[in-house]
């Protein structure tokens, strides 16, 4: 033990300088579906307005897209093969266009996996298991649609719904996905829109150990769907239910902020931090806590008073009167706190410690959220899901986002949706085996 212990003392200086000085603030070393196409999108016609001479912004459209987002933290648990996920996808009976799953504490945080080399497995697991969940969902539902019109004899109209008109493929794809130690993020489409997508890169900020290591901080991914610039930033803030700990939380944002960096593109133009964006989405176990003594707490908690509970939440503190993410906007909480449970029970953790124990005991508290920031986001739904895997319960939401499409596109877009788009073969297509095998530097295949 004591050699053992020496051997990290010993590596610790080499470690450490190794995760500070290898970490990219903003790059394209990411795990997609896809060999990177951020440099050379598919459809010319984008590069050729972005270089013309002439102001488009009056000439723009909007569309509207369905945006599904996700938080859990896992608590170290590695996802058996078993492990079904339609309960945390199933927030209602139409598919998403996008969807983005964040999860924290993918794998456990000891000295290893903080100080040591990323381990690739646990989220390919964790990507075959969306993959599986996402396609055969979108699987049951297309055959449910192609009942019910056989049964009422209704053919789909092309106008209302071309991608059901022309029988477009509708399986999702990875456009990113990234980990830092236990942060993981992976973003999904639609097949059919991945050609419309542009410039996904990310960025990752480590606020742990030394104030700079992985074990908490934010995973950033942004993209570009038409005009319209996505930013998702999963994060893992600073813990502790003590007086004063929501300073620690407060300020780790500050630095997640001011710290994450994007490419300005090819021609410079593109948003280069988490608030230049468009549509801006903060996901993750941000830990806030409830101002109250464990024993109020838990006592509102029992009488499921959450209107009172709320009104000494730090986050809604925060985001009414505070500096960081005053501003932000967050939606109605109508559910029971997400933490900490005992795993696989409906049990708080600490409720049944007496004595020499009691010093585990954790107040219950809403630290599993999802806010959001900017204009032309709609909030459609926000619920936990009852998963008993962790001693965290996963948190969704649902968001209407307006994207701005240039006419010459929107009048393509019937291109991308039919059978004679899919029928074009591109160097992007990928196998559909199950296994994930690393591709060159930022892709994978399937």
């Amino acid at each position: 033990m004591t050699t053992g212990r020496c051997r990290y003392r010993d590596m610790w200086p080499k470690l450490v300088a190794s995760k500070i000085f290898k970490k990219r603030l903003g790059s394209s070393n990411f795990i997609a579906d896809y060999p990177s196409y951020h440099e050379e999108p598919l459809v010319g016609i984008v590069d050729i307005d972005h270089n013309s001479k002439i102001t488009l912004d009056d000439h723009k459209d909007t569309q509207k897209y369905k945006v599904f987002v996700s938080t859990w933290n896992v608590g170290g648990i590695a996802p058996g093969e078993d492990l079904n996920i339609d309960d945390l996808l199933e927030t209602c009976n139409n598919s998403c266009d996008i969807y983005i799953l964040g999860f924290q504490e993918i794998v456990p945080l000891i000295a290893s996996n903080v100080l040591g080399s990323e381990n690739n497995e646990i989220c390919m697991k964790w990507n075959s298991i969306i993959r599986k969940g996402l396609n055969m969902k979108t699987q049951q539902r297309d055959k449910k649609l192609d009942q019910r019109d056989a049964e009422k004899h209704v053919c789909p109209n092309k106008e209302e719904n071309p991608a059901r008109y022309c029988h477009a493929p509708h399986d999702f794809q990875c456009i990113i996905s990234k980990q830092m130690v236990g942060i993981f993020i992976s973003v999904w489409t639609r097949r059919d829109l991945c050609p419309l997508i542009r410039h996904p890169s990310v960025s990752c900020v480590g606020c742990g150990i030394m104030g700079c290591l992985g074990n908490k901080g934010s995973v950033s991914v942004r993209f570009q769907l038409h005009e319209t610039s996505f930013c998702f930033v999963c994060s893992h803030l600073a813990s502790g239910g003590r007086e004063g700990d929501e300073k620690n939380r407060n300020s780790n944002v500050a630095e997640i902020f001011s710290r994450t960096i994007f490419p300005r593109g090819p021609l410079l133009d593109l948003p280069r931090t988490i608030l230049d964006h468009d549509h801006v989405i903060l996901l993750g176990d941000l830990n806030y806590r409830i101002s109250l003594s464990e024993e109020t707490t838990r006592l509102l908690v029992e009488k499921h008073d959450w209107d009172s509970l709320l009104e000494n939440d730090q986050l809604i503190m925060e985001l009414n009167t505070g500096n960081m993410l005053r501003g932000w906007r967050e939606g109605a909480i109508k559910f029971a706190p997400t933490y900490k449970y005992f795993p696989n029970s409906d049990i708080y953790y600490g409720c049944c410690y007496h004595g020499k124990k009691a010093e585990k005991r954790r107040a219950p508290a809403w630290c599993d959220r999802i806010v959001w920031f900017g204009e032309g986001l709609k909030q459609l739904e926000y619920t936990r899901i009852e998963s008993k895997l962790s001693d965290h319960r996963p948190v969704t939401a649902m968001f209407t986002a307006e994207v701005r499409v240039l006419p010459e596109l929107k009048n393509m877009q019937s291109v991308f949706l039919s059978e004679r788009f899919d029928q074009i073969k591109t160097p992007f297509e990928v196998s559909t085996t199950d296994d994930f095998v690393p591709r060159k530097r930022s892709s994978f295949r399937l």
